[in-house]
């Protein structure tokens, strides 16, 4: 990775797996596909893309699981085998790793810019900001 742009750190929620990105991102967005709901277990997945070559696991890549949903041309996710916290994944052309924004420790600099698989959002779903906001559970 090139050193002069500072990296951006994710991690599991145990800590035994960690990675670093490097901007510019080729995406970051929302994703509302029932593939996507089903893996983030909420209403909608908030990924990243990079380069391959500005990605790096910084420890504990030995922990990481990765399942190819059958029959996908192009779904896959990662995951720690200790937490099952999702983790960034290659994707089969070898070229991306998808970061699941959720896992990042640092602010990656830009904001998401797009919902895609709208028509396929969940029923129950509701705008994050038209609901009430509480500093703690409310």
């Amino acid at each position: 990775m090139a050193s002069e742009t500072p990296a951006v750190r994710g991690s599991c929620l145990c800590g035994a797996v960690a990675y670093d990105l490097r901007p510019p991102f080729g995406f970051f967005k929302y994703c509302h596909c029932r593939r996507c709901r089903k893996n983030s277990g909420s209403a909608h997945a908030a990924n990243l893309l990079v380069d391959v070559k500005q990605f790096a696991w910084t420890h504990g890549e030995d922990s990481v699981r990765r399942f190819e949903l059958p029959g996908a041309r192009a779904f896959c996710t990662g995951f720690c085998n200790h937490c099952g916290s999702a983790l960034p994944w290659l994707t089969k052309n070898g070229k991306w790793m998808l970061i699941p924004a959720g896992g990042l420790d640092d602010a990656p600099g830009i904001l998401p810019d797009k919902n895609v698989f709208w028509d396929s959002r969940a029923a129950w779903y509701v705008a994050a900001d038209s609901l009430p906001c509480f500093a703690e559970e409310g």
